[in-house]
């Protein structure tokens, strides 16, 4: 998330979050939205440098590469939630 700031940081934390708990089908808090697209963001960046995948910097690549950082993130939470059940 270069280039966006703290307060970009945190908003598209959230946006982030907001979007990957409508597409996994999962209700979740605020806080928790925010949590899992921070941690998401970071997942997905980490993700996208290592494939080689360029991800700029600004509002709209940040905002994506955290979305398919926090789905993932999610769907791997899941994945062993199921499984532990």
């Amino acid at each position: 998330m270069s280039g966006v700031g703290i307060i970009g940081a945190i908003i598209i934390g959230i946006l982030a979050g907001f979007i990957a708990e409508k597409v996994m089908r999962r209700n979740h808090g605020l806080l928790t939205n925010l949590l899992v697209g921070v941690v998401g963001a970071f997942l997905g960046s980490f993700l996208a440098t290592t494939l080689g995948i360029g991800t700029g910097s600004g509002l709209i690549p940040s905002l994506l590469v955290a979305t398919v950082g926090a789905i993932l993130l999610l769907f791997i939470v899941g994945f062993f939630r199921r499984r532990s059940a």
